[in-house]
């Protein structure tokens, strides 16, 4: 559609087409009254192979076509290193760029959100939409056998949404097996289905893939397939950017009336007569806030900007998952994704994957994962020890408290452990992500990854220029508090209890070469590894936390912008307290609740 051809005004604008922004534009406009504009920077790549083939996303990263490539302020903490950010530009957000991973947060983490002053936000609040966002097919018999399923998943649980959801079955590993079998021998048994919102020890979790074609299935197939494509009161733009969205005054109150769209053509104000909707994630949303005018007075006055609400609080609070790669060489015969520099390797698994209906290893996603409690190179942490570590490192306040309850339980995980099939290369100042997945390396390699679930650094991003096209900077701040590196070096220092215990140990050539060459059976040297290794596994959330505004929030309990009576926001950057594991179901789950909320105040 050209800028001429588009309607002036709408019900809704939804800035953003992703994980969030597709998903509410779908459910509001199941009512045929109701007309919706989605307003996208990037392209539709529904139908492009690197988007769709779940084993070619790393061929995405760096690509503008695909992806806004953050990079990190130099990071004190990490001896000055940047940090890679892939941020989906295209229809589907992230949920197209992705690895795919499902998971959910346990019960007593989402509970945190309703203690930190959100009524009406809770496990068992927000349980109904995890269900109602997918449809997680039940697994096959190999994926049973290998990774010991029928001890944990729960079919009853199946749910039925758009997004598809599905265990790899025909390519899963005896590695990934071993995993499982590993942690069980360590203590470690999965007993709990991780939806129920309890569960610790090593697991097999499932994927946004659909079963039956073997692609990636994200909010843009999801949400916007064909059947939806074809409603009349569903407009997307795609190449075109929201400047900013405009403002009038209503009392005390302000009132969005539109935003300032560009395309190829020309600028053009489109209005909204009921909402706008944020849901360009958690960088970009505090940037299109502050280019409205709503931030803190004294960065929007040095920037030239008027202020129309003035909350200190946009861009603050930034959380993210750091994660810790350690990379060991495989013993010989042991199957790794490094044997892929083989180009003729990756010809075949193409070839095989167009043949026989998604077949071989780019259908699938080799990941597994464990969640534990606090662990040091021993094994795991004694409740005196905890306490002991959180009052040395810890203030006193609502957040911290609520965290502190939750470390010190026995069976609430403090760190999750992925096995990646590939070697990891960590570089200081990375151009984008495929640096990192690049086997450089003549070796072959698996990767284990150390990931913080409840980091305490809290980051910003905030606007430089009052210019849409220069990305805000970004400065998460990893390990600024001096407790994120004392919890991670721990978990770190148990990875060696991991590789050397069987049978996940024989996956490994005794002897064999590792990344980084430094062993963390030692804390000092653990610390170390994190400041060499540790990257994002990018989950960044909270810039524009759901906080009563006296606690440096920007959203209320319903997502609406504290001041503005109907400019919601709808994505990661809501959080108030980063979850456990990946937040892809997270930013499902919240859209899902975020379009009743809608629905249910144009009837009020």
């Amino acid at each position: 559609m050209t800028n001429s051809h588009l309607a002036t005004s709408f019900d809704y604008i939804v800035i953003g087409g992703g994980t969030a922004g597709l998903t509410v534009a779908s459910r509001l406009t199941e009512d045929a009254l109701i007309r919706v504009l989605v307003v996208e920077a990037g392209s539709d790549n529904t139908q492009d192979p690197l988007v769709l083939t779940p084993g070619l996303v790393g061929g995405q990263f760096g690509h503008e076509k695909y992806d806004w490539n953050f990079s990190s302020v130099p990071q004190p903490a990490l001896h000055n290193r940047r940090i890679i950010q892939p941020r989906g530009r295209q229809l589907g957000g992230s949920s197209a760029l992705n690895y795919q991973v499902i998971m959910y947060p346990s019960r007593a983490n989402l509970d945190i959100w309703g203690k930190m002053g959100n009524a009406g936000w809770s496990f068992n609040e927000l349980s109904p939409y995890y269900e109602k966002f997918s449809t997680v097919h039940t697994p096959g018999p190999r994926a049973r056998a290998v990774t010991g399923l029928d001890g944990y998943h729960d079919d009853t649980l199946s749910f039925n949404g758009p997004v598809q959801v599905s265990f790899s079955e025909e390519y899963t590993s005896a590695v990934q097996g071993a995993w499982i079998e590993t942690f069980n021998a360590l203590g470690w048994n999965t007993t709990a289905d991780p939806r129920t919102g309890k569960a610790i020890g090593a697991f097999q979790h499932p994927a946004s893939i659909d079963p039956n074609t073997k692609t990636r299935s994200s909010s843009a197939t999801a949400y916007y397939g064909d059947d939806v494509r074809t409603r009349k009161n569903l407009v997307v733009l795609t190449e075109a950017v929201v400047k900013k969205f405009t403002t009038k005054k209503h009392g005390d109150d302000v009132i969005a009336t539109g935003v300032v769209v560009r395309t190829a053509e020309t600028d053009k104000i489109i209005i909204a007569t009921k909402e706008v909707i944020l849901a360009a994630g958690a960088l970009q949303s505090p940037q299109i806030l502050e280019l409205s005018g709503i931030g803190g007075r004294e960065l929007l006055e040095s920037q030239g900007l008027p202020v129309i609400i003035d909350n200190p609080g946009v861009g603050e609070h930034l959380q993210d998952h750091a994660i810790v790669c350690q990379s060991f060489q495989v013993a010989d015969g042991i199957p790794s994704a490094d044997a892929f520099r083989d180009q003729s390797l990756v010809k075949a698994a193409a070839e095989l994957y167009l043949k026989d209906n998604g077949a071989g290893p780019l259908g699938m996603s080799p990941l597994v994962s464990a969640q534990l409690s606090l662990v040091d190179k021993s094994g795991p942490v004694s409740k005196d020890e905890k306490k002991a570590l959180l009052d040395s490192h810890l203030e006193r306040n609502v957040e911290s408290d609520c965290l502190r309850t939750v470390i010190l339980e026995p069976d609430e995980p403090t760190a999750q452990y992925l096995f990646v099939p590939f070697q990891s290369n960590i570089t200081a100042d990375p151009k984008h992500l495929r640096e990192f997945l690049t086997p450089v390396h003549p070796e072959n390699y698996i990767t284990v990854i150390t990931v913080l679930n409840h980091p305490l650094s809290r980051g910003s991003v905030h606007i430089t220029c009052p210019d849409i096209d220069v990305k805000p900077a970004w400065d998460p701040k990893y390990m600024s508090h001096p407790l994120d590196i004392e919890i991670m070096a721990r978990h770190v220092q148990y990875v060696e209890k991991i590789i050397s215990t069987a049978p996940f140990s024989a996956a490994l050539k005794p002897g064999g070469k590792r990344l980084p060459i430094l062993v963390g059976n030692r804390l000092d040297d653990a610390k170390e590894i994190v400041r060499q290794r540790q990257i994002s596994i990018f989950h960044p959330s909270g810039s524009l936390p759901m906080l009563p505004r006296a606690q440096g929030g920007v959203v209320n309990e319903r997502l609406l912008v504290h001041g503005c009576k109907n400019l919601r926001i709808v994505d990661a950057s809501i959080f108030p307290l980063q979850t456990v594991g990946t937040i892809q179901a997270t930013v499902y789950a919240v859209a899902e609740r975020a379009a009743d909320f809608i629905k249910e105040d144009r009837k009020a």
